[in-house]
């Protein structure tokens, strides 16, 4: 199975509601695109300083079925309408679990 991990921070820009926006977008992915086997994205609780905004972790039986997801048109849509404009930083991580 591969575990993959992005973190978001968002830029001044993204006000709250761009932010909900983004998240819903998110969420729509596994029935929109499908391929993951478990799915979850949510804000930071803000329980330290320093954290990323929001979170997303997605695990895939395979790294095929990743690739897939990862290069969908659904799944590049939703990035370029709803996270690479209101983004400051990103950071992910695919491992096997």
């Amino acid at each position: 199975m591969l575990r993959h991990v992005v973190l978001f921070t968002w830029s001044d820009a993204a006000d709250p509601d761009r932010r909900a926006a983004a998240l819903a977008a998110l969420r729509r992915l596994p029935e929109e695109v499908g391929g993951p086997t478990a799915f979850a994205v949510g804000h930071d609780a803000g329980l330290r300083e320093g954290n990323a905004d929001t979170a997303l972790v997605a695990d895939f039986p395979d790294t095929e079925t990743y690739e897939r997801y990862a290069q969908h048109p659904v799944h590049l849509a939703i990035i370029e309408e709803h996270v690479k404009p209101w983004l400051a930083a990103r950071s992910a991580v695919q491992y096997e679990v």
